[in-house]
């Protein structure tokens, strides 16, 4: 069955680097990232992005007593929604995976449902259909997109605003801890001396349709590895058939990309299971860049965050460097850009693992 082809139009971000798409590419082009020591809670000195003022930070306030969250995603979604007319057949799919977990510490636990948070955005915003929840581990942002495409292309929406946010909170940073998955300095993602993870917090949004705009989405695919509940393939199966199921809808030879915007958690495990995928897939000399080492590990934020970066990269024919990488620490030889580029760039694999042996890709195409 052949499906109409769906567009990425408007997009923004609210992180830690700037509270719009405009300033985070400034910070980035400046080689800026947001990794500092934060206490967290009752956690001290952890390395993360999180914003060090919530008042300075400008962030909007959708309704009163908003959390942090609420008023990241609304700040990421305001101009998208302002720009689109919302119909009775717009979708709002909202990507987290924790949500307002921490009002769980003050006996809320109603309101910490994912659902609450969805039906909140919703009505701020002005949606007029209920919102839909993407949450499956750190894939969600990506998913999330995919998942907007799919019911555009089914009949079931004309149209949609993807919306993804977490936030660094004690419960985030303590399960993290827990895997004893968290750099004691800033991530270093495919570097020899990677140490783990720095989480992060942000919100993205991107608004889709049958339109005709300036990105296409080519083909995309999301397979589980069902290999361990946190620990990924150590062949890397699970991505390397999602990066090979996204080129068959896509009708196009993999290896005809620009640039892979990669995962790269900087955790041991993942970083050597995409090397060991991209190599098995004939990827290893495609430039591939991970994003972690400025935003951190952003959770359900992070796959529609990192697309937004890179096409932004795409517009401005830029190939951002790994920051933290300086010496490869992976078994398989793949091509980590150590300083940025200037080239035309025209198709972009972006992909994404996570807890569980999630993995999504997929591939968009510049089309002017």
């Amino acid at each position: 069955m052949t499906f109409d082809p769906i567009y990425i139009h408007g997009m923004n971000c609210v992180t830690p680097l700037g509270m719009d798409l405009l300033s985070n590419w400034t910070q980035l082009l400046m080689g800026n990232g947001g990794i500092i020591r934060h206490d967290v809670g009752r956690i001290k000195n952890s390395y993360v992005a999180k914003f060090i003022s919530e008042e300075a930070a400008g962030l909007l306030t959708p309704v009163q007593d908003s959390t942090l969250l609420e008023r990241m995603l609304f700040t990421a979604a305001k101009p998208i929604a302002s720009k689109y007319v919302l119909t009775p057949r717009t979708a709002l799919v909202l990507s987290t995976t924790k949500g307002n977990v921490s009002l769980l510490q003050d006996g809320r636990m109603a309101d910490a449902q994912l659902n609450v948070l969805a039906n909140k955005m919703a009505e701020a915003l002005g949606f007029q259909t209920q919102p839909i929840v993407v949450s499956h581990a750190c894939v969600s942002g990506l998913l999330a997109l995919s998942v907007a495409k799919r019911l555009i292309q089914i009949g079931q929406y004309d149209d949609a605003v993807v919306l993804a946010g977490d936030v660094v909170s004690e419960f985030v940073v303590s399960g993290f801890q827990a895997f004893q998955a968290m750099s004691p300095f800033p991530c270093k993602p495919f570097d020899k001396d990677r140490a783990g993870v720095s989480l992060g917090e942000a919100a993205a949004c991107v608004y889709v349709s049958k339109e005709k705009g300036e990105f296409k989405i080519l083909g995309e695919a999301a397979i589980n590895d069902a290999n361990h509940i946190s620990g990924p393939s150590r062949t890397g199966e699970g991505l390397v058939q999602s990066v090979l199921r996204a080129g068959r809808e896509a009708s196009i030879d993999i290896k005809d990309i620009d640039f892979i915007s990669a995962h790269g958690t900087a955790t041991l495990y993942n970083d050597e299971m995409e090397a060991v995928a991209f190599h098995r897939l004939g990827l290893q000399d495609v430039p591939i860049h991970s994003l972690k080492g400025y935003y951190g590990h952003t959770l359900g934020a992070s796959g529609l965050l990192e697309t937004v970066i890179a096409l932004k990269a795409m517009q401005e024919e830029v190939l951002l460097p790994t920051l933290g990488f300086e010496e490869l620490g992976v078994s398989q030889p793949v091509n980590i850009i150590r300083e940025a580029g200037y080239r035309p760039l025209t198709r972009l694999l972006k992909t994404a693992s996570g807890f569980g042996g999630s993995n999504a890709a997929m591939l968009v195409e510049r089309c002017g």
